[in-house]
């Protein structure tokens, strides 16, 4: 039968679909380890990522859990740097390592024939990390001259101040390093931080692309038959939020600057709350994409600025709300107002179904590409799995992004939207 080119397809409505996240293998290594794997994909690449809860939130000293992610690569009691370097390049792979508020990872990617052979590696960088000391030195050093310049920035000091305001200075996620700070880490503070959190039980592995069983075996074999960098019992920090008590600042930075930064935020619920799904559509209305009321005022209308964002944290212990945007100087002040006057618009008049359904499109879109292709369907079970969700959460977020009304959408807004629990900072 062909196709009559004459009559134009029916235009259909992201909500008009199923959302379905692929299956993976949920499984434990002998020693106790999760293992996560999806074994899919067209393409002969692998992605393997170890999870470990040794983000800021673990450090016992400023700066040691992001210099140990970073300087993990850089030398064992076999290899230097250069030889690791090497190593990885002559396998066509991909080695990143990060530590971020709450979660450190080592992330290696590659074509699947060549993992076997870059497993071994992976493990004796967890394992045998020497740090050797004119790494480190490097280290401080690049590391120093980058925030003596980033100092110089309004976006730079404002994000530093808004947390600082929001948590508190001595909250993981208020706290941020000085100059001092670098200049104090040691080796032997990156070597203990490494042997207590980087550990066989504070882990979980995530596996996938297309692969062999051989894969599943070695990945057993190297990680799931010792109980590595064993010790004490892991210490679980608690924090306590402080928050500042005046709400309002206004910071110069730069006399001669032609710029400023606005940051505004608030405390907010966490992700297991069962409002915050649904205040994902609310947010993205706001101004969580291009499309955003925030955008349409602020940048198209008044001409302030190229752009201006809110979102939600994506933190593990607290929630907090924020609004992000870098304006002209004289107009910084004006666009603070235009930001609550939206606000205030959200709160009182109800949304138009038309925008409404542009925004739910909006998000459902793009989650047809995060559910395309064995990478981007593990990413999204990591996120959830790290938050301690399973696949029901995804099933009635799904749901809650098609259903969502109006009316919901302003009482949402009334109830979290509050003029006098925003700090609000401006930083010329």
């Amino acid at each position: 039968m062909s196709i009559n080119r004459k009559i134009a397809p029916p235009i259909l409505n992201a909500t008009d679909f199923t959302f379905q996240l692929a299956d993976i293998t949920q499984a434990q290594l002998a020693n106790g380890m999760p293992f996560y794997y999806l074994n899919a994909g067209a393409q002969e690449v692998v992605n393997i990522e170890l999870v470990f809860d040794a983000g800021t939130w673990q450090q016992h000293k400023p700066g040691v859990a992001q210099a140990a992610a970073s300087l993990l690569k850089n030398g064992t009691t076999k290899k230097t740097a250069l030889e690791i370097n090497e190593l990885i390049e002559f396998y066509g792979a991909n080695l990143k390592c990060g530590a971020s508020n709450d979660f450190a990872n080592v992330n290696i990617s590659c074509m699947s024939k060549h993992l076997h052979h870059l497993l071994p590696l992976l493990f004796e960088l967890l394992t045998e990390s020497i740090f050797p000391e004119h790494e480190l030195e490097i280290y401080k050093q690049t590391t120093i001259q980058r925030m003596q310049v980033s100092l110089k920035k309004s976006d730079f000091v404002a994000n530093r101040k808004i947390d600082e305001y929001l948590f508190g200075y001595h909250h993981p996620y208020g706290f941020y390093n000085n100059i001092s700070d670098i200049q104090a880490i040691e080796t032997k503070d990156l070597r203990e931080y490494i042997l207590q959190y980087y550990s066989f039980d504070n882990c979980k592995i995530f596996l996938s692309g297309k692969f062999n069983d051989g894969i599943i075996k070695d990945v057993e074999t190297i990680f799931g038959s010792s109980k590595w960098n064993d010790s004490d019992a892991i210490i679980r920090n608690e924090f306590t939020v402080t928050p500042a008590e005046q709400k309002k600042y206004r910071i110069t930075n730069d006399k001669n600057g032609v710029q400023g930064s606005v940051r505004m935020s608030m405390p907010f619920i966490k992700k297991a709350h069962p409002d915050f799904a649904p205040m994902i559509i609310v947010n993205t209305l706001f101004g969580g994409y291009f499309g955003s009321r925030l955008m349409s005022n602020i940048r198209e209308d008044k001409g302030y600025t190229y752009g201006i964002y809110s979102y939600l944290y994506n933190n593990k212990h607290e929630g907090a709300f924020g609004i992000s945007t870098e304006a002209g100087k004289d107009v910084c002040e004006a666009t603070v107002q235009e930001i609550y006057k939206e606000i205030e618009i959200l709160k009182t008049e109800p949304v138009d179904t038309e925008e409404l359904q542009l925004v739910k499109n909006y998000i459902l879109g793009g989650l047809v590409g995060d559910l395309d292709g064995p990478f981007q369907i593990m990413q999204r079970w990591k996120n959830l799995l790290l938050f301690g969700f399973d696949k029901s959460r995804f099933d009635s977020n799904i749901e809650i992004y098609k259903t969502i009304t109006p009316a919901q959408i302003q009482e949402l807004a009334n109830r979290y939207f509050i003029a006098d629990n925003f700090y609000e900072l401006v930083v010329v």
